[in-house]
């Protein structure tokens, strides 16, 4: 996990503080990230891989034993039933590191996101 002091200008940057099974992972939900919402805009926000798109449209960091997913508290609530077996809270879900993520759910958020945001123009 990189250190709290750390600046980060890209998610590249950010990316390549963790160990390599982890870089996989965060390289992996980038690239679902980006193929659900091409035009969205990569950013730091926070100090996490941030994704904009008419304002914040999803967020994601690595911890020590989890994947943190930050869809904001509508894409929570839209996915509750597909979300029931991860530890939740009100904008963020944890996908543990010892089991599969699941990337379809991930894309099927952002996808929902991507609609939100783009009714906001």
């Amino acid at each position: 996990m990189p250190s709290t002091k750390n600046q980060f200008k890209t998610i590249d940057e950010y990316i390549s503080t963790f160990p390599e099974n982890v870089q996989k992972i965060l390289e992996n939900l980038r690239d679902v990230i980006k193929k659900a919402a091409p035009q969205a805009e990569e950013t730091i926000n926070y100090q996490i891989p941030t994704f904009r798109l008419n304002g914040n449209l999803v967020h994601f960091a690595a911890y020590k034993n989890h994947i943190g997913f930050y869809p904001t508290p509508s894409g929570i609530e839209h996915f509750k039933d597909e979300l029931s077996a991860y530890e939740v809270a009100k904008g963020s879900v944890k996908f543990p590191l010892n089991k599969p993520i699941p990337y379809d759910l991930i894309r099927n958020i952002v996808e929902f996101r991507v609609k939100e945001n783009l009714k906001k123009k």
